[in-house]
C-alpha cells in the first residue's frame, strides 16, 4: 500500500512539474495570456503541435525504455541505438515546437497551438536528457 501511495504521489509531482514547465515556457515566450475570443476545433497549427507532441512522447518513451534497459544490464553499449533515436526525436520536437511558438501571434485559445507546442518542447527536453543519460552510461566501461 505504501508503494502505491509513493507511485501516485510521484506521478502527481511529475504532472505538476510538467504543468509548471509548460507554463514557464509560455511566460518566457510572452504567450501566456488567453485569447479574447476562443477558437474551437482543429486548426493547422494545432494539428502541427499535436504531431510534435506525438514525436516528443515517442522520444521520451524510447529514452525511458533505453534507460531501463541500460540499468538492467552490465556493460557498455546497452540501449545505445534506442537512445540515439530518442535524442533525434527529442531534438526534432524541440525545434518544431520552438518554431510553432516563434510563429504564434497569440496565446492559448487563438488556434495557434501554443500550449501543445510548449508541451512538445518540455517532452522533447525530457527525451533529450534521458537519452543523454543512456549515452553517457553506454560509454562507461564497467
Amino acid at each position: 500500500m505504501k508503494r502505491i501511495f509513493v507511485y501516485v504521489l510521484a506521478a502527481l509531482a511529475g504532472a505538476a512539474l510538467f504543468g509548471l514547465l509548460v507554463h514557464a515556457i509560455l511566460v518566457a515566450t510572452q504567450l501566456s495570456t488567453p485569447a479574447a475570443a476562443t477558437v474551437y476545433g482543429a486548426t493547422p497549427r494545432r494539428l502541427w503541435a499535436t504531431g510534435t507532441i506525438a514525436l516528443a512522447a515517442a522520444g521520451a518513451g524510447l529514452a525511458a525504455l533505453a534507460l531501463r534497459r541500460s540499468l538492467k544490464r552490465v556493460g557498455p553499449g546497452r540501449g545505445k541505438n534506442g537512445a540515439t533515436v530518442a535524442a533525434v526525436l527529442g531534438l526534432v520536437a524541440i525545434a518544431s515546437g520552438g518554431t510553432n511558438l516563434a510563429m504564434a501571434n497569440g496565446g492559448p485559445g487563438t488556434g495557434n497551438g501554443v500550449v501543445g507546442a510548449a508541451m512538445a518542447v518540455v517532452l522533447g527536453l525530457v527525451a533529450l536528457v534521458l537519452a543523454t543519460l543512456v549515452l553517457i552510461r553506454s560509454r562507461r566501461i564497467v
